[in-house]
């Protein structure tokens, strides 16, 4: 297979799997119907503690980071006409962002599932030490810069519409989709989110299939 095909292919995966990954990670969160941003060690704990699938889904989201960037890198070659510069600068902030994505779940969730490994008596002498994590202490602050993956995208989206490469309702749900990801860590609004993105970069991604 040319490599020229297997770019194209796995772009068009990209545009698939990317989403999907997202959602699959929001979805699996327990209490997702709980309108509440993470505030306290205590709904902290209640998330994650005794939960296998609160550290799958945060799995699958470390895993979609490489997909993330292959999809930043795929529309930033294609952006060659008046979205150029979109396509640029928002691969160069977005792939940022997809960085920090995989320090935000490497720092705060991935190290989630090993405290989670305690016998039940050191965990419970343990839990105050939590309050660190959840006011993001020392230089965990970073994962606050997060937002450049939105940022990003948004950017991207904006020079796919102007070179008329995706629909204006496809990058209108894609530029709701990300804004919505940008909440205080209410899993419910984040799905939603994520569900807009599904619903417009599936079938593009599947069109771009067809065509390689």
């Amino acid at each position: 297979m040319k490599i020229e095909t297997i770019k194209k292919r796995g772009f068009a995966l990209s545009l698939i799997v990317y989403p999907l990954m997202l959602f699959i990670g929001f979805v699996t969160h327990p209490n997702l119907l709980a309108m509440e941003p993470l505030q306290t060690v205590e709904q902290l704990v209640n998330r994650f503690h005794h939960n296998s699938m609160y550290h799958i889904g945060h799995l699958i989201v470390t895993f979609a980071v490489p997909v993330i960037i292959v999809y930043f890198i795929g529309v930033m070659n294609i952006l060659q006409g008046k979205g150029k510069a979109y396509g640029f600068w928002g691969c160069v902030i977005g792939v940022f962002g997809a960085f920090i994505l995989a320090v935000d779940k490497g720092a705060l969730c991935l190290t989630m599932s090993a405290f989670d490994t305690l016998p039940e008596d050191q965990f419970i002498a343990f839990t105050p030490f939590l309050q660190v994590i959840v006011s993001k202490a020392g230089l965990l602050f970073i994962v606050w810069l997060l937002f450049a993956l939105v940022i990003g995208g948004i950017v991207q989206t904006i020079g796919l519409m102007k070179e008329k490469v995706i629909q204006k309702w496809q990058g209108i749900f894609i530029i709701i989709g990300l804004v919505l990801l940008l909440n205080p860590d209410i899993e419910l609004i984040s799905s939603v989110g994520s569900a807009l993105m599904c619903t417009a970069y599936i079938p593009w991604g599947i069109k771009e299939l067809k065509n390689t």
